[in-house]
């Protein structure tokens, strides 16, 4: 088949007999992935719904190249779609979250013995799977973390935020989220929420704890209006801060702080990961905090033998003792 009756088949179309048949064959295993997402993994509605959306696609160009059963795939069909979605102008980013789909949905299919092979046990890593992710400096997180200097009540929340983000890896929704009694100074942790409604203890460093309870004491009061909302980080409208608000901090300290290179809230996730795991901590320990359900998604890091989280992470992070100034 040529690749212009490739594309032209790409999206679905109506029809009846064959081609029902043909789809009928294709999408039920499509919907018997997305009700084992929707209900074993716990997936958010947009998530699910990006997934409905990619296997949609992927099915049209499959019944485009005759495929009657998700037992016929093959790498080279895989590989074909992938082509295909860059010809059709994709975004990198975009083929390498179709793939990942892809790979989930056939490792599912081979498992529940509706699919044959996986077709992707024949073909390599994408590369940008394997690429490492960007981690600051430890020189340069310290002149980050000092940008929001002086005793303003909004100084002192934007070095709270970053020092906390920095010394639990939260994700910034995480951080956002978190309410004032998912904080433990006394035992030294925060309750996150991640993904899938999971939620998990993160130790956190005394450094930031000193800083996030000297807001909490000084500065947060100021911010609250009629009502607490109760979540912790807080605009000057005593409002919970937005993501866009967050970037905008972090892009500001940057700035001050004179970092050249790009800087969001996932640069200090991974900078806490890194600077962990480059001091010597365990593998398992990092993804414990920062709430991977693969290790293989850790791994992206390095490859570490396992102990204890607690002790690890105050013998090894490089702000894990001390006092605010």
């Amino acid at each position: 088949m040529s690749p212009a009756r490739a594309e032209a088949d790409v999206s679905p179309r109506a029809g009846a007999g064959a081609g029902s048949a043909r789809r009928s064959a294709l999408d039920g295993p499509a919907e018997a992935f997305l009700d084992h997402l929707r209900t074993g993994r716990r997936l958010s509605p947009h998530t699910l719904d990006a997934y409905a959306r990619d296997l949609a696609d992927y099915a049209a160009f499959a019944r485009g190249h005759g495929l009657a059963d998700w037992s016929e795939a093959s790498a080279t069909l895989v590989d074909g779609y992938l082509i295909s979605l860059l010809k059709r102008g994709r975004a990198g980013a975009t083929v390498a979250r179709r793939r990942s789909a892809l790979r989930g949905f056939h490792a599912f299919l081979a498992v529940s013995r509706i699919g044959a092979e996986d077709p992707f046990a024949r073909l390599p890593a994408a590369r940008s799977e394997r690429r490492l992710p960007h981690a600051l400096p430890v020189e340069d997180i310290e002149r980050l973390l000092a940008a929001p200097s002086g005793e303003r009540p909004l100084a002192l929340r934007d070095r709270a935020m970053l020092e906390l983000l920095y010394a639990s890896g939260l994700r910034a929704s995480e951080c956002l989220a978190l309410r004032l009694e998912d904080l433990n100074v006394t035992a030294g942790y925060v309750t996150a929420t991640g993904k899938g409604s999971r939620q998990r203890l993160v130790p956190v460093g005394a450094q930031a704890l000193r800083w996030v309870e000297r807001f909490v004491s000084t500065s947060r009061p100021g911010f609250v209006r009629r009502s607490d909302p109760g979540t912790l980080f807080l605009n000057r409208y005593g409002r919970p801060l937005s993501r866009q608000s967050l970037w905008s901090v972090i892009k500001r300290a940057a700035k001050r702080a004179g970092l050249r290179s790009a800087v969001s809230p996932h640069t200090l996730r991974h900078s806490f990961a890194s600077h962990l795991l480059e001091r010597g901590a365990d593998l398992r320990s990092v993804q414990a905090m920062l709430g991977h359900a693969d290790i293989a998604t850790t791994q992206i890091y390095t490859h570490l033998p396992s102990s204890a989280v607690r002790a690890m992470y105050r013998k090894f992070h490089p702000r894990a003792i001390g006092k605010a100034s």
